[in-house]
């Protein structure tokens, strides 16, 4: 579970990105360069195959309790606290959100 802290943090993230208006899924050449950065860059501390590592397993299970804004937040701010790092300097709103849809449906790098 998350700590008290770490609740009210993703709340305030979760209320930001709720606000925001995102459009449709990236282009097939950006989707291209996200899969290649969640093989290469997610993998590297979440495994190869998303099976966890330094970080935790980005399995659809595990992900489920998650929404999806939720996880586009992480993904975008990071988890103070933790090695994950807030990748919002590479990456778009629309970005992390297909990354989290593409999580909870089970995508393999």
């Amino acid at each position: 579970m998350l700590g008290t802290n770490k609740f009210k943090w993703m709340a305030v993230v979760f209320l930001a990105l709720a606000g925001s208006s995102v459009s449709a899924a990236p282009d097939l050449q950006r989707q291209g360069e996200l899969s290649y950065l969640l093989k290469h860059d997610c993998g590297s501390c979440h495994g190869m195959r998303l099976e966890g590592g330094l970080g935790p397993a980005l399995k659809p299970a595990r992900l489920q309790s998650y929404s999806v804004e939720q996880l586009a937040a992480t993904i975008l701010h990071g988890r103070p606290g933790t090695p994950m790092p807030p990748w919002q300097p590479f990456l778009s709103e629309q970005d992390a959100r297909w990354l989290a849809v593409r999580l909870r449906e089970g995508i393999t790098p």
